[in-house]
């Protein structure tokens, strides 16, 4: 399955020397993601307290390319820089579902959207994240088979943050939207299961 996911080797080389910088000064992988989880809740909290001012949405899809970036680097100082550890791989995947829940959440106030579907977007998120997590538990690698991972996510809340702020509001068929990413985070989901299975080191 296509994803956004599988343009991150560019992303990287371009981040690159950035990266290296940012280690030499002692910048830390678990800092950068606590960073970017702190600054996800901080804006999934402003834009819940004020969803009807559609222009404060345009900041999502500019935190979303940035947070993006984000996840890049502290990838990159752990494996790159030796940074690596139990608690930070811990960090890695919980922030990332608490700050796609803190991003998403704010569209529960926007019409035509509403709790069914942005909840049921939340839940398969975090569904799908455990899926793709629980890969070297069986002995396969982490999974990020798509359709709608995480940078899929990613560019579909920024272009709906992008609409609203732009437009001031969404029109009545953009309520199928998030129904279609769920069905399509269902496949994610079976395609991730699929794949950790098929690469499953037999237990001794």
């Amino acid at each position: 399955m296509v994803s956004i996911y599988q343009l991150k080797p560019r992303f990287q080389a371009l981040l690159r020397p950035f990266v290296r910088r940012l280690a030499t000064a002692g910048v830390t992988a678990n800092q950068v993601t606590l960073l970017a989880m702190a600054v996800s809740i901080a804006l999934g909290v402003a834009l819940c307290l004020d969803p009807q001012a559609s222009g404060h949405f345009l900041l999502l899809p500019v935190w979303m390319f940035l947070r993006m970036a984000f996840n890049a680097v502290d990838g990159m100082l752990a494996r790159e820089f030796g940074q690596q550890s139990a608690l930070g791989a811990y960090f890695n995947e919980l922030s990332d579902v608490v700050s796609d829940a803190a991003l998403y959440l704010p569209f529960v106030w926007v019409a035509p959207f509403g709790w069914g579907s942005v909840g049921a977007v939340i839940f398969l998120s975090v569904v799908s994240e455990m899926a793709g997590a629980l890969g070297p538990m069986v002995g396969a690698p982490r999974q990020y088979a798509g359709p709608m991972g995480k940078s899929d996510r990613a560019f579909l809340f920024g272009a709906l943050g992008l609409w609203l702020g732009l437009a001031g509001s969404l029109p009545a068929w953009a309520l199928w939207i998030l129904p279609i990413a769920a069905l399509a985070m269902l496949a994610n989901i079976v395609n991730r299961i699929r794949a950790g299975v098929a690469q499953a080191r037999p237990r001794p």
